[in-house]
Order: C-alpha cells, then structure tokens, then sequence
C-alpha cells in the first residue's frame, strides 16, 4: 500500500482492501455507493415495514472492473479533492484508467469515464475487458423494463413494502447508457475514451430528465469539469488541516470528505426534485438488510455529524434541520402512541419520522434523541441568527413540541421537589430503564430552556411550566464525590459502553467547575469499553483540553486510528474493524476533538467562544471557512499565537464582528485583514449595531 508523498488529499493503493466493506464510498447526499459494489442506494427509498424497514438495494449499472489480457501494474486511487475514485492499469503497450464518481452537482447522477492510451505505434487493436456484476433486478423493488430512451436502457419499480402499513411505496426509475463487456482502441488511434451514464430519481419524467441533462453536458464536454468545479468551491469554503502530524492530517481531511460528501450540494445547483433523508452512521452506501443499523437515522446525525459542518457550512447543514421538520408528523405520531404530548423523534427514523428501530424498548426508552434534535437547532440559529429558519421554516414546531414533549414525560418527586424523568436508556446502552440519566435530564432541560428563548425571539409567550421544569429537573451530582453520577443508583466504577457523562461538559456546556470536570473524565475514562463505539474517545480528548492537558487528550485520540481501515480511510464502528463501516458518527466525533478542541471553539448565545491549545507534536492548525453571522473566517494556530481573517464577503453584507481577548482587548475585524495575537482565550462577538459597507 502506498500513499501520496506531497498531496495529503490523495491516498492510493496497488491492491484493494481484502475486506470489501471497506472499499470506498462515493456519495453525493442523493446517492451512495460503494465503489465496484452491485448494489447503490437513493435517499429516502426504504424497504419494509416498521423495524424490518431498510434502504432499498437499487442494481447499480457501474459495477464493473477493468481486466487486461496482459500483466499491468494497477494503482487505485481516491482523491479526496475531487471525490474520485480512479483504477490505472499499464502494461508495456497501453494505459487504460476507469474513473468513477456521484455528480457532486447533478445529484441524479453516477458517472463512470474509461480512457485507454497506447504507447506505440502500432498495426494491432487494443481490447480490454470490462467485467461487470451487473443484474437489472432487486429483492426490495419490483422493477418492470420500459422503452429504452435515447439510448439508455430503463427500468422502473416500487418497493415492496412500505414503511408504515398503508404508506407510500417509494418508486425507483433507473436509466443507463449499457456498458459493452469489452471495449476497443482501433490501430489508428492513440487514445480514446467513453462515458457511461447513470441516472436515478422517483418519477419516469425527472429520470428522463437528469439522464438529458447527463447527455447535455457529455456533448458540451462539461460532465466531468463541472463535478470538479463543485468540489473544488466546497473544499475553497472550508478545510481542516495540521502542520506536524501526517497521518493526523490525512485522517482530519478523510473525515471532512466522507462527511461532506454525505450532505446535499445546495438545491439551487441540483437538477431535478430533491430529497435528503437524513445520514446514518454508515451513510448512503450502506443500510441494506440486515447490516449497518439498516440505513437509519439516530442521534448520531444531530449530536455527532452536524456540528462541525454546521460551523462551517450552515447553508449544508440546514438539510438535516428540514429533514428533521419533514418527520413532525411521525414525531407527533410517536409521542400520541406512548401517551404523551408535543413530539417524541424517532430514536431509529427513516422516511416518515415513525420509529422503526427493530426492538421497541430502543425505542420507548431511548428519549435523548428528542434534547439531541433541538441542540442541533439551538446550534444553527446561535451561528446564524436564522429566524426564517423557525418561522417559515417551522423549526420553532419541532423546538416547542419537544418542550410540550418533556413537560408531559417528567414527573414530579415531592420528596426531593424535583422532576425527575424515569425509565430511559441512556446515551451508554448498557443499561436499560433506569431513572435520571444525567445526560438526558441535561439535555431535556437545554431544550426546555431554548424553547423559551426562541417564544421571547418570536414575540409569543411560553407556558410557564416549561421554565418551570426546566429549573427544577433533577441533574444528578454526588457532592461528595464531586462527579456525576450516570444516573440514579449508577455505582461509581462500573463499566460503560460510551461517552455519555463526559458530553456534559461539551456539547452540552453544563455548568461545572475544573475538577468536577476532571473527576467527570477520570471516572468513566477508566470504564469506558475499550471496544466501544468509535466517537467515545473524541469526546474525552476533547475534555482534557478543556483543562489544558493537550498531550493526556492525545493519547486518546491515538486511539481512535485503530478504526481506520486503510487504505482509503473507510472508517470502522469498532477498533478491531468490527460493526457498522463507513462509520461517520466515529468521524464526526473526531472531528469535533480536533475542530472544537485544538481551537476550544464553542457556540454561545451571544459569541464564539474560543481557547487553543496544540499539543506537544502539532506545529500549527490551519482551520478556513469557519461561518459565523453570515462572515467566513480563517484562522492559524500556533504555539505561540494566533491569526484570525474575515474574508471579503460577496453580495450579502453580514454582521460586523469583533475579536475580545481575556485579557481584556478589543480587535475589530475587518474583512480583508488579517488580525493576530498571542495565544490566549477569548470570544468573537457581533459589533452592535450596523453592518460592514460594501468593499
């Protein structure tokens, strides 16, 4: 195995992992796929009903392979600046390369390029053998053949069951431009190429129209050059990159890719209708039966994968916020079958919002998820003072529901004059039905407390009982001990699946001293299942910086490399390459430790909180894009200080901001300029009133 020398955005190989699992996914927040795979997948499209509900296996048309007659040298390569994957085959007379990608622009699309090349002249034709494991055919969707179009093969079907009994089967139309099982470089040709086409959407017109659009653009010569233009804008509005560690390097630039890759280009450059379900931990390229939780959406997306793309591009990040508004209905559902109010999310969702986890006390239990879609909320509109997004983007329905939610779920204990919320799974699954999980009690009252915020935002008033719980629930704290407890009768010492206490501190930002704070990290660091969920050890790292102790925090986030397979860093759930792959809630939490943790970067009601730190064998962090009312701003950690620049903005005139240090100095930033100072904490705060004029 072999990687890039000079370019960190490139890894390559000359053999593909033994495992296919963790071959790499090309994914476009439409699409997914795995590369070579036979089956893809389309947001939204599930099979089956209630907890046997599942992506849809959709045959993909580009599950082919070059083979040569002839021994060649063969290097496969993922470039993460461009999302494509690229298989080289040269042998002593030719070079034939296969590239592949999902249309980072055009969302319907798959496309796969063959280039042969000779490299002498030669009286011989050049053959090479295209191997496909291609069926036209499906166990989730019953596909029916149509009338080719304009050269395109087309089939088209519903899934087999629908979601909830009675519910909308999802439709399926498959056009592609058929692939020859050989292709061939007459003698007087150097080189020649083809183009192979796939267009996927949920009607017979939007498919015929993607597929046009496909052909448009290969008759223009515009296919390739215009999914490169997409890429190169999004890596231009945001990167994450470290001076000093390589492999920490490429690990932080495989994580933004796989995640970025998983979210929506902006509607405004999609052709066609467009749908984003949401992202599971395994992401679109994978979810089928019986394998990597199903395709479903937990918390993983909201706590997990949204922060960090959410401080860079808020533009992205609202899908998931919309795809959260797009299931109320199944929300309010949920909550109505258990016998409460408001909106209970799913703890498994899929197409409707209506859970479909697999086992009910998952389900009934599992009640964070509700504090865990409100925070991503809470986060969005601090970043963006968004108000549109609340109003005509009904966010303030899914903030209030879920006020109404835990008003009706608490109950009061007279003995200690509390709310207490009883009978939940905690974020650490290794116990079941216990009383006062701390994080979701904290989280509870988070949301409870947004919800009144957001009425004062709106001129509405809030039912007095959602203050009133929200300042008199339970957060459990041993005052002698000094910690908090997992929840109530939790025994000091026992082990835990994962992060749970620890996310007190961050996201949460609960109020708490130093060493309460440490003691919170030392106690469950030393149970936390070393075979845990990937995430877990982001999230203590993350902690010891908090406290100043950056080389603690990076022997735990050494451990997190041990769940990334090489050699196109396809993240696995489990250290020992076990559990759910392509695991993005293990790269999103990585990413947070590193984004939130080397900056100390948190989102405040009122600022930006920030106070880096770089451990002993970091050089310099360089973080570009992070937004923040409306201004894109890049910064430069080093040991020793730290520069800060607001780029010059466009159209949209955002809000004039300023840099406060502790130590009491006030910097006002000015778009185009570039502001440095000695390392220390402060905060970025917006200059009231008025905006920057144009420049």
């Amino acid at each position: 195995m072999t990687s890039d020398p000079v370019d960190p955005y490139i890894f390559t190989s000359d053999s593909l992992p033994s495992d296919p699992r963790f071959m790499p996914p090309l994914v476009n927040g439409l699409l997914g796929w795995r590369v070579f795979d036979s089956i893809m997948h389309m947001s939204e499209v599930y099979n089956g009903e209630g907890g046997t509900c599942h992506r849809g296996n959709i045959p993909c048309p580009l599950a082919v392979q070059v083979k040569t007659a002839e021994v060649g040298r063969h290097t496969y390569k993922l470039d993460m600046h461009t999302g494509i994957f690229s298989h080289t085959v040269v042998t002593p007379r030719f070079e034939a390369t296969q590239v592949l990608y999902a249309h980072r622009q055009q969302s319907n699309l798959l496309v796969t390029e063959v280039l042969l090349k000779r490299f002498e002249t030669s009286a011989e034709p050049i053959t090479i053998q295209l191997e496909s494991s291609f069926k036209p055919q499906s166990d989730d969707i019953d596909f029916q053949n149509a009338a080719d179009y304009k050269g395109g093969r087309h089939i088209f079907g519903q899934t087999v069951s629908s979601e909830i009994p009675g519910g909308i089967r999802p439709s399926v139309h498959l056009i592609w431009t058929p692939i020859a099982s050989t292709l061939t470089l007459p003698p007087d040709q150097s080189q020649s190429s083809w183009v192979f086409l796939v267009a996927l959407a949920g009607s017979d017109g939007s498919a015929k129209s993607c597929f046009d659009t496909g052909l448009g653009l290969i008759d223009t010569g515009d296919l390739h050059p215009s999914h490169l233009r997409s890429w190169a804008e999004l890596w231009k509005g945001s990167s994450i990159e470290v001076m000093g560690d390589e492999t920490l390097n490429r690990a932080l630039i495989g994580c933004m890719f796989y995640l970025l890759s998983s979210f929506p280009s902006s509607i405004e450059e999609s052709n066609g209708p467009f749908v984003f379900g949401g992202i599971s931990p395994g992401g679109l390229s994978n979810g089928s039966k019986d394998e990597d939780y199903l395709g479903h959406v937990f918390w993983d997306q909201d706590t997990w994968m949204f922060p960090s793309v959410a401080l860079f591009y808020p533009s992205l990040a609202r899908a998931v916020l919309e795809y959260r508004v797009g299931t109320v209905e199944g929300a309010q559902a949920n909550a109505q079958q258990m016998g409460y109010k408001g909106l209970k999310f799913a703890w498994e969702s899929a197409g409707t919002g209506r859970d479909v986890c697999p086992e009910e006390i998952y389900a009934q239990q599992e009640v964070h998820i509700n504090g865990d879609v409100v925070l991503a909320f809470q986060q969005y509109f601090y970043l963006t003072q968004d108000l549109e997004m609340f109003t005509e983007g009904r966010g303030s329905e899914v903030v209030w529901g879920v006020a109404d939610y835990w008003v009706s779920r608490v109950t009061w204990d007279p003995t200690d004059q509390q709310y207490h919320i009883k009978g939940v799974i905690p974020p650490d699954e290794y116990y079941f039905t216990v009383d006062n999980s701390v994080f979701t009690n904290a989280v509870a009252q988070s949301s409870l407390q947004f919800a009144v915020e957001l009425c004062g935002l709106l001129a509405q008033t809030a039912p007095p009982e959602w203050q009133d719980v929200a300042d008199k629930i339970k957060i459990p704290f041993d005052p002698e001990l000094k910690y908090h407890p997992e929840f109530d009768g939790y025994t000091q010492g026992s082990r835990v699946k994962q992060a749970d206490v620890v996310l007190l501190g961050y996201p949460l930002t609960l109020p708490m001293t130093p060493e309460v704070r440490r003691n919170d990290l030392e106690t469950y660091e030393a149970v936390t299942d070393p075979l845990g969920p990937a995430m877990t050890w982001g999230m203590f790292a993350l902690g010891w910086l908090e406290l100043g102790e950056a080389e603690k925090a990076q022997k735990l986030l050494q451990k997190c490399f041990k769940n990334i397979q090489k050699p196109f860093q396809v993240w696995s759930e489990s250290a020992d390459g076990s559990g759910c792959v392509n695991f993005l809630t293990g790269m999103g939490g990585f990413l947070q430790a590193l984004l939130f943790g080397y900056t100390g970067f948190r989102v405040q009601k009122d600022h930006l909180a920030f106070a880096p730190l770089l451990p002993l064998d970091i050089d310099a962090l360089s973080v570009r894009g992070v937004s923040y009312l409306g201004n894109k701003m890049d910064w430069c950690v080093k040991r020793a200080e730290v520069s800060v620049s607001v780029r010059k903005s466009g159209n949209k005139e955002p809000f004039a901001l300023e840099l406060v240090l502790n130590t009491g100095a006030t910097i006002p930033l000015i778009p185009g300029e570039s502001v440095t100072f000695p390392r220390q904490p402060g905060q970025i705060r917006r200059v009231n009133p008025g905006f920057y004029s144009p420049v």
